[in-house]
């Protein structure tokens, strides 16, 4: 058993005054501003996990050799603590992005941080930083735990010293004036992951390889890229760095899809709330391979009614239009379908403590 890692704690002694940080609060926008506070812990081969701190936010000073700026070696997560209804802060399901911490950190040959304290990690910063937490709607505090190489040296292998990191930020509605549904371009040219690379790790490296593919998506009049498959390019996988939905049908009968985890996309936390929240609905939920033929024959035919992506910054955005080499087409009548919407309610409902928690997926902080 992994002992017990004990925290220090050194609160700042110049936290950014009430007054200015509720004028953050009054429009926080996303990744922004950053709260008073980090977590920091290291790792060194040999002793393990130590140093673990709760400690003003700062700047690393970082050495031109450190081995992350060279070789990559980086990983992180995001996710957010709501105010409930009752007042108190909860995070919403920090042991599934602590496993998945886990998860990336052993593809990149990083050591795996504890589950137990990935999670005090976030509650320290979100009980020291708990003014921060906006109060009302959609809004939170986002967190962002992060690790990377701390070794300084040149040399193709993993470093013998990390540096794990929490911070976090006030976060608005990510859609302030109302759902809107977005316009997506189909990669044919690029591709976000191969089989046996590393799609499921949430790594730094797969979000700077999608950039020029997103850069695509906009010369077309795009807000978003949807990946496909490297192999045959035809099989859909995921949207920018969210995972998709399709509904097939229409009122109690419609059965919500999903493309199957394949070792190229990335196992989304929300993905899998969804997939427990449908079912709570009364809804058939599928995990399969959907084609780029059978996505645009189902627009057509009426077969597919809705597609939305699901995230832990937009929780769910609906996908109105599609864009191709091949052609182009709109999902439904191009708005925000009923179930979309029904799906996104009863998600943040339950985030927020609106609604009953059956699958205890609220972890209480403060």
């Amino acid at each position: 058993m992994t002992p017990r890692i004990e925290f220090g704690l050194k609160p700042s002694a110049q936290p950014l005054p009430d007054a200015e940080r509720e004028a953050v609060l009054a429009n926080p926008g996303f990744g922004r501003h950053f709260t008073d506070h980090m977590v920091t812990i290291r790792w060194t081969e040999g002793r393990g996990w130590h140093d673990a701190q709760l400690e003003p936010y700062a700047s690393f000073q970082m050495d031109p050799a450190n081995m992350t700026l060279h070789y990559a070696q980086t990983i992180f997560e995001g996710l957010k603590a709501y105010r409930q209804a009752d007042g108190s802060v909860a995070m919403f399901r920090p042991e599934a992005n602590a496993a998945r911490f886990q998860r990336s950190a052993r593809r990149l040959a990083m050591p795996e941080l504890p589950v137990e304290t990935f999670v005090e990690a976030c509650e320290l910063l979100i009980r020291q930083d708990a003014a921060w937490v906006p109060g009302s709607g959609e809004e939170s505090l986002y967190l962002r735990p992060f690790m990377f190489a701390a070794e300084v040296g040149l040399g193709v292998r993993p470093a013998n010293e990390y540096l794990f990191v929490v911070i976090a930020s006030p976060a608005g509605p990510y859609f302030p004036r109302g759902v809107k549904p977005v316009s997506v371009w189909l990669s044919e040219e690029y591709v976000r992951a191969a089989p046996g690379g590393m799609g499921e790790a949430k790594t730094g490296g797969n979000y700077a390889g999608s950039l020029v593919a997103q850069a695509e998506a906009a010369q077309q009049g795009c807000d978003q890229v949807v990946w496909l498959d490297a192999t045959e390019r035809r099989w859909v996988e995921e949207m920018g760095g969210m995972n998709l939905y399709f509904v097939r049908g229409s009122g109690a009968d419609a059965r919500i899809v999903t493309p199957a985890l394949t070792g190229t996309l990335l196992p989304g936390i929300t993905r899998d709330s969804l997939l427990g929240i449908a079912a709570d609905l009364g809804y058939g939920t599928e995990e399969g391979r959907i084609s780029t033929d059978d996505w645009r024959q189902g627009n057509e035919d009426g077969t597919i009614t809705e597609v939305f992506a699901c995230g832990t910054a937009a929780v769910i955005t609906p996908v109105g239009t599609v864009k191709s080499a091949r052609g182009n087409w709109t999902v439904g009548d191009g708005e925000p379908g009923p179930i979309t919407l029904q799906l996104r309610e009863a998600l943040l409902a339950l985030q927020t403590g609106h609604a009953p928690d059956p699958h205890g997926w609220l972890h209480r902080v403060v």
